[in-house]
Parts: structure tokens; sequence; C-alpha cells
């Protein structure tokens, strides 16, 4: 049985190196893409401080994001490519930061108790198929150190879950 360890957070580098080596542990052996990405969006939920949500949206067609596992309150269920930081992630291909989501045009308030957000593709030989979303109570609660981890568990789930249907 998996059992998430604490993990020190003053070190964000060493932070996000201990929590992928324990996500490949919890998805080890396991290729179903809903139970990882379940798997992963509670690890992260539980392990990254100052989240007040952790998830996945799923491309459903090139014109919108579907809802998938997360941890959190409720949440939007259906998001057009190019609209939120989610949509607008996936129409630039680009991994999102932001800071102050009163700040960015067009961002989709699915909890008001939001602050900042980040946002990076899941892609795979095909290109991207969905994106995973963290969002904070506070603001500029990510920076780079952050992106880069959390890019670096999205690369972790796209390559452990299989798609096929």
């Amino acid at each position: 049985m998996f059992a998430a360890k604490t993990i020190d957070t003053s070190d964000k580098a060493a932070f996000y190196r201990d929590l992928a080596a324990q996500l490949k542990a919890l998805l080890d052996g396991e290729s179903d893409s809903i139970a990882n990405a379940a798997n992963t969006a509670a690890l992260i939920f539980q392990m990254v401080p100052d989240l007040n949500w952790a998830g996945f949206y799923f491309l459903a067609s090139d014109e919108e994001l579907v809802l998938g596992p997360f941890q959190g309150k409720p949440a939007c269920v259906r998001i057009a490519v190019g609209q939120g930081v989610c949509g607008t992630a996936v129409e630039l291909g680009t991994s999102m930061l932001i800071k102050d989501v009163h700040d960015f045009p067009g961002h989709i308030a699915c909890d008001a108790d939001s602050r900042s957000e980040l946002v990076v593709l899941l892609e795979d030989d095909e290109g991207v198929f969905g994106v995973l979303d963290l969002d904070s109570p506070l603001p500029g609660r990510f920076d780079k150190a952050d992106q880069a981890g959390i890019e670096t568990l999205a690369a972790i789930y796209a390559a452990s879950s299989s798609f096929e249907d």
C-alpha cells in the first residue's frame, strides 16, 4: 500500500524531486488514465502547500476541455479552448503562471477564493490532451520552480497512463 511521506518544503527543487519520486511509486504498475489522474490530483493536493484546488481538464474536442479528477471545491465542468487560464494555455500551447487571477482578462472564477493559478499542459506523442490545473487562495503563490516541478509531475502522469478506449 502506498503512503505519502512528508517532504521538507524549504528547498523547492528538492521538494519536487521527492514528490516526483513519490508520484512514480504511486502510479507504478497502473496505466488507467482516470485512476492515475485521481491519485495524482490527490497526492498534489495533499503534499503541495497552500492549494485550494488541484485537478485535470481533458480535451473532449479541439474546442473544449472537460473536467477530470480533482481535489477541492466543485469546479466548472466545461471550458472552451481559448477561454480562462486553462483554455488559454491549450490555445497558446504553453504553461500559464498567473500571479493574480483578478488581473487575467477572461479568468473563469470557479472558486471565488482562488487568487493565483498554475496550469501546465498534458502532452503525449500526439500532442496536447489536457491540462493539470492548480489554484491557490494566495496571490503570487506559484513561481518558476513550482512550474518546473508541476510540469515534471504532469509528464510522469502522461507517461504512466494509457489513453486507449
